[in-house]
């Protein structure tokens, strides 16, 4: 995500104070040591591919009955006065249950590290590719995706511990994304980087399951109607 060029306070903040900061209306700001970061308004195509990668991540969780999470807008602190707000995070349920009681900004603290960070690339790439990435690697994420659609490219990286922090591979649009921690994911780069409406995606389940009810129901009746033939004919036959 691409920083705003916005005036803040001058000041450094401490990662407390910004916890409970409440700044202009309608930007967002992470924390660098200290410093307010603004974050620029997304496209259209960026909140497209956020919302579906977290449709797609919950429908995952729930078939594979996790007790994880998936969430766009949450905080993620990765230094003493700095704090990132990745596009989507996923982590354990209990993990966000204990931040949702906490008062202030919802922000995974030390030691609340998330299982996956998502960044989509906007115009200030460096910060996804070097800077989030030297951070995400400090807190030891275990799994940092970069989706870039200028480059028609996702980098999943892994093992924060190396010594190039996090082993990259890197997956073009005719791959499948594979994830350590999804790992039975059935999700293409080129689905990802030109996603369709979640709305619609809904809309498509809701038909699919109204036809499944229905073809049920059908076959209820088509069982039902068997079984009285079946009863009628034992009845002509005396059979008790």
């Amino acid at each position: 995500m691409a920083q705003a060029q916005i005036s803040t306070p001058s000041q450094l903040l401490t990662f407390e104070e910004y916890q409970n900061y409440q700044g202009e209306a309608g930007i967002r700001y992470e924390l660098f040591r200290g410093q307010l970061i603004p974050m620029a308004t997304p496209s259209g195509l960026h909140t497209n591919i956020c919302e579906f990668l977290v449709y797609q991540f919950q429908r995952y969780f729930a078939r594979k009955n996790l007790f994880w999470v998936a969430k766009t807008d949450a905080g993620v602190r990765t230094e003493f006065d700095s704090s990132r707000i990745p596009d989507v995070i996923g982590c354990s349920q209990n993990l966000w249950e204990r931040v949702c009681d906490r008062p202030g900004a919802g922000i995974l603290d030390f030691e609340e590290v998330p299982l996956l960070v998502v960044e989509v690339v906007s115009d200030n790439w460096r910060q996804d590719y070097i800077r989030k990435r030297a951070e995400y690697a400090l807190i030891e994420v275990p799994e940092y995706w970069i989706v870039d659609p200028e480059r028609h490219r996702v980098w999943v990286l892994t093992n924060p511990e190396s010594e190039d922090s996090y082993d990259r591979v890197e997956f073009r649009a005719e791959h499948r994304i594979q994830s350590a921690q999804l790992p039975d994911l059935a999700l293409s780069v080129a689905q990802v980087l030109a996603p369709p409406l979640v709305e619609e995606l809904i809309k498509q389940e809701a038909t699919e399951r109204q036809d499944l009810q229905q073809q049920l129901a059908a076959e209820r009746q088509k069982s039902e109607r068997l079984a009285d033939q079946l009863r009628q004919l034992e009845s002509e036959k005396g059979i008790p």
